[in-house]
């Protein structure tokens, strides 16, 4: 039985976007915001290689734990702040319902 939960992407414009999300479909944050067309690229699939997914977490309870290979992704990209994350390193659960994140702006 599938658990939806809810979360809120802003935009590169400001807009906030309410999403109920399924949980029970191995999804990620990337994958999500690429779902609803939002301008999260993702040109590396998924695989922490680029930060074309970026963003900024704004609910604190859901920043988590950053593994080694986006920790080093990040600290090669640019507009990098201390709630950065990829959103392709960020398995949708349940423990994120409420989640709430801004898309980075694109790397220039």
């Amino acid at each position: 039985m599938s658990l939806d939960i809810n979360i809120t992407v802003i935009d590169r414009e400001g807009t906030e976007h309410d999403f109920a999300v399924p949980t029970d479909m191995n999804l990620n944050l990337m994958e999500v915001c690429k779902g609803y067309d939002l301008p999260v690229a993702g040109i590396c699939g998924g695989m922490a290689m680029c930060a074309s997914c970026q963003v900024y977490i704004l609910t604190e309870e859901h920043f988590g734990e950053r593994n080694d290979d986006e920790q080093a992704m990040l600290d090669e990209a640019y507009h990098v702040e201390e709630n950065s994350r990829l959103g392709c390193q960020i398995p949708i659960t349940a423990d994120l319902d409420g989640l709430k994140v801004k898309v980075a702006p694109e790397e220039l």
